[in-house]
């Protein structure tokens, strides 16, 4: 069974931190990209950073690049997402994803985890 679980998120205050985990099981961990989303209130999920199936690679979106950090750790399969410099309008559930189109396509998604930046 392919689970995909977030863990880390509540609420901080603006310019704080926080660390996204996301546990992994039920499938080839390694093979898979990773991605980071998330949806605030009224608005489409959108990609906050994305690591290849290495970590050799990441992309991030402009609003976050130079204040979150996207890794992963494939023997433990677990990705995490470190958030600095925390703003309110990053307030929003942030999802788990991953994705390969090693002998086909597959896409998984996790439950989501809350973060909430106000004073």
């Amino acid at each position: 069974q392919v689970q995909l679980v977030e863990s880390g998120g509540g609420l901080v205050q603006p310019g704080g931190s926080l660390r996204l985990s996301c546990a992994a099981s039920g499938f080839t961990f390694s093979s898979y990209g990773m991605s980071w989303y998330r949806q605030a209130p009224g608005k489409e999920r959108e990609l906050v950073a994305s690591i290849s199936t290495t970590g050799g690679s990441t992309n991030y979106a402009g609003s976050v690049s130079g204040r979150f950090v996207i890794s992963r750790d494939n023997a433990k399969n677990s990705m995490y997402l470190q958030m600095n410099s925390l703003k309110p309008e990053d307030t929003a559930v942030y999802y788990c994803n991953a994705r390969t189109y090693v002998s086909g396509y597959s896409n998984y998604w996790g439950q989501g985890t809350q973060v909430t930046v106000s004073s």
